[in-house]
């Protein structure tokens, strides 16, 4: 430990305990009962910026942000009446101005004579665990939105399905298989914390129980979707899924799903997303196409309402004899994570 003209160790014991305190991660320093420092190790020179000789001498004010000014006063205060401040969170500036979040210990130092002479201040990095405590809570609160907003989605669910099912087993089915949906969007959120998801992965995980990868093809740049794009356009791809399971291209042999995105930009330099389901069977559709009531179940309302509403966007759907397209059109900034999104085209084959 360097001091500004302390009296030196004399003693083996002494030496290692200065050799010690001088080697500590930890900030440690020594200051009298004015707040003046006296005594500076070289974690302190690592934390604060400062050297011994540009420390030592000076105020414990050099280290405080102005507006904890009266913190310093309160702690000369307890430490006079032999108070030992237990570890404490709080804010250091550094010598270039910035601040550092710190976990402050302070305790009295008495002389051969037990007479409180100064403290010792024994100051840790916290910015880590304070970043990550924020990242927590930032992370818990988009977790509770969401959950809140999957509710709605599910009760929603809920409603419409049971409107179109011919009977309870019919019901259940089909309510399984969308929640199942909503979790597959969920986990893949949930692996990347929340960040966002790619396209190509949260088309191939929805259109994986669908099996016939190899008559879906998929064409587009590397994009990340956000949060809420994740959600709705994966709702939109499970229905889009199970009725070309059922009904379309996927439900025969010899049909074919494709799937394109763009980027393209618009009036007023507006960049926009753009994607199109194409799908075209061979007409042998195995159950055939649904009556007009049921094409006008849920899955209709989730491709021409929910899913381009929730995007500010707008979309279509045709459909025609053996074949059904399907398209969205949204802002860009409704689609991916700011500054994510490429506009670098790749081809992809599920």
């Amino acid at each position: 430990m360097k001091s500004g003209g302390g009296k030196s160790a004399d003693t083996i014991a002494n030496a290692r305990l200065a050799a010690i305190v001088d080697s500590s991660f930890d900030a440690i320093i020594g200051k009298d009962l004015n707040s003046i420092i006296t005594d500076w190790n070289r974690a302190a020179e690592r934390l604060f910026g400062y050297g011994a000789e540009e420390a030592i001498g000076r105020s414990m004010l050099l280290l405080i942000p102005e507006h904890l000014h009266d913190e310093e006063a309160d702690i000369i205060g307890r430490i006079r009446r032999g108070e030992g401040i237990a570890s404490f969170d709080t804010m250091r500036k550094r010598k270039d101005g910035s601040l550092i979040a710190v976990s402050v210990t302070v305790s009295p130092i008495r002389n051969s004579s037990g007479d409180i002479v100064g403290a010792s201040t024994i100051a840790r990095d916290i910015t880590a665990a304070k970043e990550s405590e924020r990242r927590i809570r930032l992370l818990m609160r988009e977790v509770n939105h969401r959950v809140k907003n999957q509710f709605a989605v599910i009760l929603s669910m809920v409603r419409e399905t049971n409107k179109r099912s011919a009977n309870p087993g019919e019901f259940e089915d089909m309510i399984r298989a969308r929640i199942m949906a909503l979790s597959r969007s969920h986990d893949l959120l949930v692996t990347s914390e929340w960040a966002g998801a790619s396209l190509f992965d949260l088309i191939q995980e929805h259109l994986k129980p669908f099996g016939h990868e190899e008559r879906i093809s998929l064409s587009g740049p590397l994009l990340t979707l956000q949060s809420n794009a994740v959600q709705n356009l994966g709702m939109a791809f499970h229905e889009l899924g199970t009725n070309s399971s059922k009904y379309g291209a996927l439900a025969g042999e010899g049909g074919r799903v494709e799937i394109t995105w763009t980027v393209e930009t618009g009036p007023q330099a507006q960049r926009r997303f753009h994607l199109v389901w194409q799908e075209a069977s061979n007409g042998d559709t195995g159950t055939g196409e649904p009556d007009e009531t049921a094409r006008k179940g849920f899955g209709t309302v989730v491709l021409e309402r929910v899913a381009p509403q929730s995007l500010s966007g707008s979309s279509s759907l045709e459909r025609s004899p053996g074949a059904l397209k399907w398209s969205l059109t949204a802002p860009l900034e409704a689609i991916v994570v700011p500054q994510l999104g490429t506009d670098t085209e790749s081809d992809f084959s599920l």
